[in-house]
């Protein structure tokens, strides 16, 4: 590779146009041989990364990061990265829709369309609002704006996600109202509003946050988040309260967590149920929910057992937790590293 195309990998991030590489004197032969080799992949016409860059991009969200990195390369008009592409830029949890798109916000007059995978927002925004992401050097929309924009163009428990994530970045709720103040006639700005007063930064990931919508929908009201107990030598931290039952979401990752770092698989397992067992020897039910509880096609089923689970604890240990007080930690949680 000769320095000149060295250079361009490295400053477009693994990610160069072919017009670059043909000016780095690649010849387009050369290109397609080097793609049907493998060497090179074609992430989007005209843009190709390298085979390292490609493998470096594991997870769903990295790979939809990699694909609006490529797509912004071919947008020739001033624009900033918006909603899910700059979320992504921004480090924030999001939950990705089957077909993912990538997401640009332009000055001019209110609006969307969809151009080959690329929706342009024709929409104002102040220089306050964008933010440069250090490494990728990339323009994109802070987290509040970000956050309130999937809100309003994608809404439900998309737009919660962007919401808990924001939060967590330390984007607080009178940061939303203000900024949502200065939209009151945008589309989608009231189903945004709805969404940011059910958001809680408690919520540690998409999957919690999902888990927590799925536990407010079944009509025993609003879940307390990250509810801890201690007896003085263990402290632990559940996902959600709602009485006097504890909801935990089990994603694999916290499982292979551990075991990357070292641990044995079924060591992490034991530990786990040694933690519920502690917990439900203060008189508390538990249910777990897992990913496929909470897609479309799971909710349903979920919804019915969760609440048979509830009502059983209900009926054998009333819903009161007064009796707990002497066991609630007195320091808040200390929040996991992402």
């Amino acid at each position: 590779m000769s320095p000149d195309l060295a250079r361009a990998f490295r400053e477009g991030h693994g990610l160069v146009t072919r017009s670059r590489v043909l000016a780095c004197g690649v010849s387009p032969e050369q290109v397609r041989r080097l793609v049907l080799a493998g060497s090179w992949v074609q992430v989007r016409r005209g843009v190709y990364a390298d085979r390292e860059t490609v493998d470096a991009h594991v997870s769903r969200q990295a790979r939809q990061l990699l694909r609006d990195r490529a797509a912004c390369l071919r947008v020739t008009v001033p624009h900033v990265r918006s909603h899910e592409s700059a979320a992504l830029e921004l480090g924030m949890d999001v939950f990705l829709p089957q077909q993912g798109v990538t997401h640009v916000t332009r000055p001019g007059l209110q609006g969307s369309r969809n151009r080959y995978g690329i929706v342009h927002h024709l929409a104002p925004y102040l220089p306050e609002e964008q933010v440069t992401v250090a490494g990728s050097g990339a323009r994109v929309l802070g987290p509040t704006r970000t956050a309130l924009d999937i809100a309003r163009y994608t809404g439900g428990r998309a737009g919660l996600v962007a919401v808990d994530s924001a939060m967590r970045l330390g984007v607080t709720r009178a940061d939303l109202a203000v900024a949502l103040e200065a939209k009151t006639s945008w589309p989608g700005v009231r189903r945004a509003r709805e969404i940011v007063g059910l958001a809680d930064p408690g919520s540690e990931s998409v999957g919690e946050t999902l888990a927590r919508d799925l536990v407010n929908s079944l009509g025993f009201g609003r879940a307390e988040t990250q509810f801890g107990l201690t007896d003085g030598r263990r402290t632990v931290w559940v996902d959600l309260r709602l009485g006097r039952h504890l909801f935990e979401f089990d994603g694999k990752v916290k499982y292979m967590r551990d075991a990357a770092a070292g641990v044995d698989p079924s060591e992490v397992v034991w530990e786990e149920k040694k933690r519920q067992d502690f917990c439900c020897g203060f008189k508390l039910g538990m249910s777990r929910i897992t990913w496929p509880d909470v897609m479309p096609s799971g909710l349903v089923a979920a919804r019915a057992r969760l609440r048979r689970e509830y009502v059983d604890t209900c009926t054998r240990f009333g819903e009161s937790i007064a009796d707990l007080e002497p066991y609630r930690p007195r320091t808040a949680r200390r929040r996991r590293a992402a």
